[in-house]
């Protein structure tokens, strides 16, 4: 299969998301060599492999590969780009995470090097994906229309990819580095408040700037980010946020990597003494000039052209997609639609797909979400009956965009090596009881369900109005596959609120669990309360009791399929072999 000519005449990437250097692949390749010479360990290897966005898997010879996409902002040609991935390593698709990245499984090791190069030429990187660095700098999918924020936070975002990207300091970090940007004031789409590093933008007098939010994270200790500085001018953004990231080269801990985080910091000198030493390396920075850089003017926006409505008929099933994935822009006429994605997992034809319907309906662009979905902006109201035929006949056109059916997954056992279960065969399992179950729907349309295979949260469920954990247990000397069920997170515009551990129930039992779970709901909640909020306030012994007796599982009422855990697509697992395959150790 030869690389694909994108036509850069009619879909130019602007350079403003060319983020791919070839001389990344080079360095890689060098160290390569270097390696197989013996000239540096293994673990110095697999930091740099890491460092370009290169996992190794649980699996022998394949490794995982994570693309860089700040914002999850996407034109036609990268799509393409990510489609011939996808088609010519990537078992012919590519998975959306949660932090607006795309990664591709099960890539042969030898042909590691082909992809990178490949990817760079066109124009996309996975350098700074992994690794102890400054990872992808994540932003909310209403930037620039949502009706609740002072201003388009896009540009600024863009600024700050570029700036960090490939500079010293970004690596050789004593961990990894997560950072946010976001603007809407009634709630925390970019998740500022799970990040290392969030900002949230604020008008001051009339001037742009950034509330700055330090030290959130989820795993083993959840915190929700402390206010470093209440408002920082937006000329001043690069030198804020290379102030904090200085602070953490200085004083995270670099000999334990499971308190290595920059929350561990904060915990161990105290919020006052970081703040301290954030206003330190501000005035380091200022003393040196500054970190000047132009501010990036604001997108044009797309002009609305009058249609012919009587044209676009709807299609059956039109009302139900449109009531849960199209919302009004604050820009008259236009709308952003959501589109649900099953498992976050994209086909190679459907990313081709959605950079012609990007063109053909809305801004040119397409933005991947950290609920692992895709959001598809500026298309004409009256166009939304001809948008949904055509994502009829690409798959793409399921209802219950950002509902209970909407449920969010790390890949889990399936590929990564520190997962404890197959976290996307629980979804899959809980996604198909929902189709078949429209009670269960009618009951919690609101309730968020997300689902990790291990602590530590990839799948953000410590977050969740359910939650659900990967996790074992042995019943008459054999492995179960279980998840602990939390309840009640989530994140507002004021902080995150974690989840709270109701009990433990093994993997089968779950579609009991989410039943009973939302008949509680549906009989007691207050007149127009969520369901998230409702697992927030309810005292958790009402929750236990609700599901008493899914969590006893004795070697007498055991069956066959309790001792194998489910994959993506309902197969049975071998525990024994899914457990020896595995480098179980926390990250």
């Amino acid at each position: 299969m030869s690389s694909p000519a994108h036509d850069l005449d009619h879909h130019p990437i602007p350079s403003r998301l060319r983020f791919g250097d070839e001389a990344d692949v080079d360095k890689y390749l060098l160290k390569l060599e270097q390696f197989e010479r013996g000239e540096i360990a293994s673990d110095v290897w697999r930091q740099q492999c890491r460092l370009n966005g290169v996992y190794d898997q649980r699996q022998e010879k394949v490794s995982m590969i994570r693309v860089k996409i700040p914002g999850g902002i996407l034109t036609p040609a990268l799509l393409d780009a990510l489609a011939f991935t996808a088609d010519k390593w990537g078992r012919g698709k590519g998975h959306v995470t949660t932090r607006q990245n795309v990664q591709f499984h099960f890539v042969p090791d030898e042909e590691v090097p082909e992809l990178l190069r490949y990817l760079a030429n066109a124009g996309l990187t996975t350098r700074e994906a992994c690794g102890h660095s400054v990872r992808n700098f994540t932003s909310c999918v209403r930037s620039g229309v949502s009706a609740d924020e002072p201003f388009d936070v896009t540009p600024y975002m863009e600024a700050l990819a570029a700036y960090f990207l490939r500079k010293p300091f970004s690596v050789g970090m004593p961990r990894k580095f997560k950072p946010s940007i976001g603007g809407c004031c009634g709630t925390d789409c970019s998740q500022a408040f799970i990040n290392d590093l969030g900002f949230l933008a604020r008008v001051r007098d009339g001037q742009p700037g950034f509330r700055v939010l330090v030290g959130g994270g989820l795993s083993t200790l959840r915190r929700s980010a402390l206010t470093a500085e209440e408002f920082v001018p937006a000329a001043e953004l690069l030198e804020a946020a290379e102030a904090v990231v200085h602070v953490f080269h200085r004083i995270g801990n670099r000999s334990n990597l499971a308190k290595a985080r920059i929350k561990w910091a904060i915990d161990k000198i105290g919020p006052e003494a970081f703040i301290r030493e954030y206003q330190l390396e501000r005035d380091k920075i200022r003393a040196e000039g500054g970190r000047p850089f132009e501010l990036p003017a604001q997108p044009p926006v797309p002009v609305l052209r009058p249609g012919l409505p009587q044209l676009a008929a709807a299609q059956p099933g039109f009302e139900a997609w449109a009531a849960d994935s199209a919302h009004a822009q604050k820009q008259a006429g236009f709308s952003l639609v959501q589109l649900r994605i099953v498992l976050g997992d994209l086909t190679a034809q459907q990313l081709r797909d959605l950079g012609r319907l990007a063109t053909e309906y809305g801004e040119g662009e397409v933005r991947l979400t950290n609920d692992q979905d895709v959001a598809l902006r500026f298309i004409p109201t009256w166009k939304l009956p001809l948008l949904h035929a055509d994502l009829v006949t690409a798959g793409l056109a399921r209802p219950g965009a950002g509902t209970i059916l909407d449920v969010t997954s790390c890949p889990g056992a399936s590929s990564c090596g520190m997962s404890v279960t197959q976290s996307r065969g629980l979804a899959r399992l809980l996604g198909d009881t929902l189709e078949a179950r429209p009670d269960i729907v009618a009951r919690a349309r609101t309730l968020s369900i997300k689902i990790s295979g291990c602590p530590n949260s990839c799948g953000q469920h410590h977050v969740a109005g359910l939650g659900f954990q990967g996790g074992m247990r042995k019943v008459g000397g054999k492995a179960v596959a279980q998840y602990i069920v939390y309840v009640g997170g989530g994140i507002g515009p004021d902080g995150a609120r974690f989840a709270r551990m109701v009990t433990k129930i093994p993997v089968r039992r779950l579609p009991i669990a989410l039943d009973r779970l939302t008949a509680l709901y549906a009989a007691s909640k207050l007149e127009g309360e969520t369901a998230d909020a409702y697992f927030a306030r309810v005292e958790l012994d009402t929750v236990r009791a609700t599901l008493v007796g899914l969590d006893v599982l004795t070697p007498e009422d055991a069956t066959a399929d309790d001792f194998l855990d489910l994959d993506e697509h309902g197969a049975n697992v071998d525990l024994h072999i899914q457990r020896g395959n595995a480098d179980v150790h926390m990250c």
